[in-house]
């Protein structure tokens, strides 16, 4: 049973391979295996010099720093993520960060392994700073809605373990590089992660109308992308208007 296990969990490591991708592991980078890391570790160590880069756009931006609420949105057709706070009672954009790479293509994901990156509205569960990948975070997939629909249709094993991480390539995941990490993972840590939400989409539905870029459409995809398009609505730069 102990060598099945080992095998398992080496399989699992090895499947991340491309710029989304799964980070199904918690071990620390090879470089530090002795050497466990925590949150407070990360924010004494890495902490300064991501600050010394984020201070000043949120400086430009005209948000204090930390903010009180942060988003990140993630576009997949245009590999990026964006980075908005809370200020004033609207949503500010801070900057937006490159994708690195993709698996799967448009659509979300509706089972494990299908190297889909999910679609929807994700909170983060918890701060990895041991990860294979720099740093990470995970997300809260499946979601409410992710496992609603996966029992209307008869779906049980929808996968999980879905992070937002370092390095450049990943499977199922959100990889943006080590710099992107240390600042998404630190202003997470500073934020609170009860204050900081993922919203992955197929595409800017800001800038595209609300059509299905799958062959096969679930049913319920009108309404998840519906759902997306109102709440990506809130996240418009001034000129946008």
């Amino acid at each position: 049973m102990k060598k099945i296990s080992f095998f398992v969990a080496v399989m699992a490591l090895f499947s991340c391979l491309s710029a989304f991708g799964y980070d199904r592991t918690a071990l620390p980078h090879p470089s530090s295996r002795n050497e466990k890391r925590s949150v407070a570790g990360v924010l004494r160590k890495i902490g300064p010099r991501a600050e010394a880069r984020l201070r000043p756009l949120f400086a430009k931006a005209g948000v204090s720093y930390p903010p009180s609420r942060a988003a990140f949105i993630g576009i997949k057709d245009e590999l990026e993520l964006e980075l908005w706070a809370w200020s004033g009672g609207q949503w500010v954009h801070i900057t937006t960060y490159e994708v690195y790479g993709a698996s799967g293509g448009l659509g979300p994901k509706q089972r494990a392994g299908d190297g889909q990156v999910p679609e929807g509205i994700y909170a983060v569960k918890e701060l990895n700073p041991n990860s294979s990948f720099h740093l990470s975070m995970k997300l809260d997939y499946p979601n409410r809605f992710d496992r609603s629909v996966a029992q209307a249709d008869g779906r049980s094993d929808l996968g999980g373990d879905i992070y937002l991480h370092g390095k450049t390539k990943s499977r199922g995941c959100i990889a943006v590089g080590d710099e992107a990490i240390e600042e998404l993972f630190v202003l997470a840590a500073r934020t609170g992660i009860e204050n900081v939400s993922v919203m992955i989409v197929p595409y800017d539905f800001r800038r595209t109308s609300l059509h299905s870029p799958l062959r096969v459409t679930p049913s319920w995809l009108p309404e998840l992308y519906s759902r997306l398009g109102q709440e990506l609505a809130k996240y418009r730069q001034p000129e946008e208007f």
